[in-house]
C-alpha cells in the first residue's frame, strides 16, 4: 500500500461535524472558501482559452455544500477544482497564531539562504532580493522566465540544495510529495505562499517551515481577490511562519 500523500493526510484531519462552505470565489489569481474562516488558494487556469475540459462540477451551487465536501476536490485533477478543494481545507483550519512569528515568507528565505545553495520552485515578485544574498539559486517553473529552469529539472537541482523552498500550490498541481522527496534529509525546506496549508501535517512531510496566510478582513479579501488582485494588492491578511518544532525563527 502507498503511503498518504500531504492532500489525504490533510483531510484525514479535518473536523467530523459538516461544516457550510459559506462563500465559494474563483478569482483570477486567488480561489477562496469561507467556512470556519476564510481559505486561499491559487487559481490555475488551463493553458487554453475557454478549456470545455476544464469544468468546475456543480459551479453554481458549491456554496451549498460542506467545507468538508469541498476539501475532497483537492485530490481533483482539474486544478481548478483542486484549488477550491485547498482553499476549502484552508478555511477549515484552526491556527494557534501564538505559535507563529509574522513575517514574510522572503524574509525568511534571505536569512536562510544567505551564502547557501537554494533551489526554489514558483516564480517570485522577491527572487531578485533573493539572488543578491545567495550561493546558487535555482528558480525551477512551469514556464521558465530568464535565469530560470523548467519544472522538470527538480530531480536535477533539489538534491543539491542546502535550502528548497516550495510553493505552496503545488498542492494543487499534485507535485509537491514528488518534490519534497527530493530534497536532502539535512536540507532546510520552507513551504511557502498562501495555498500553503498552516498544518502540523505540513512537517510530518518534511517541511522544515512554513510560511503562509491568515485572512483577518474576509470582505476586503473576498472584494479584491474578486476583482482580479494579485497577492500584493490584497489587504485584510496577515504573514504568518510556523517552524518545525526545535526550530526557531526568533
Amino acid at each position: 500500500m502507498s503511503n498518504p500523500t500531504i492532500i489525504d493526510d490533510l483531510i484525514s484531519r479535518l473536523p467530523i461535524e459538516p461544516i457550510p462552505a459559506r462563500v465559494v470565489q474563483i478569482g483570477a489569481h486567488w480561489t477562496v472558501v469561507c467556512s470556519r474562516h476564510c481559505g486561499l488558494a491559487t487559481t490555475i487556469h488551463s493553458d487554453k482559452p475557454h478549456d470545455h475540459e476544464m469544468v468546475v462540477r456543480d459551479a453554481g451551487r458549491l456554496h451549498t455544500k460542506s467545507a468538508q465536501e469541498l476539501a475532497l476536490l483537492a485530490r481533483s485533477e482539474n486544478t481548478m477544482e483542486a484549488g477550491i478543494g485547498i482553499a476549502a481545507i484552508n478555511s477549515l483550519l484552526d491556527v494557534n497564531e501564538q505559535d507563529a512569528v509574522e513575517i514574510n515568507a522572503s524574509e525568511v528565505l534571505m536569512k536562510q539562504g544567505a551564502g547557501k545553495n537554494v533551489a526554489l520552485v514558483g516564480h517570485f515578485p522577491f527572487i531578485p532580493r533573493v539572488r543578491t544574498v545567495t550561493k546558487n539559486l535555482w528558480v525551477l517553473e512551469q514556464h521558465p522566465g530568464e535565469d530560470e529552469h523548467p519544472a522538470l529539472s527538480a530531480a536535477e537541482f533539489i538534491p543539491q540544495a542546502d535550502v528548497v523552498a516550495l510553493t505552496g500550490s503545488a498542492l494543487i498541481n499534485h507535485t509537491l510529495d514528488n518534490l519534497l522527496s527530493l530534497c536532502r534529509p539535512e536540507a532546510l525546506v520552507l513551504i511557502l505562499g498562501p495555498s500553503t496549508p498552516l498544518s502540523a501535517v505540513m512537517f510530518d512531510h518534511g517541511a522544515t517551515i512554513i510560511a503562509g496566510s491568515r485572512v483577518v478582513d474576509e470582505t476586503a479579501v473576498l472584494h479584491a481577490t474578486g476583482q482580479g488582485a494579485n497577492f500584493r494588492q490584497v489587504t485584510g491578511v496577515r504573514l504568518l511562519a510556523f517552524t518545525r518544532p526545535g526550530v526557531s525563527l526568533r
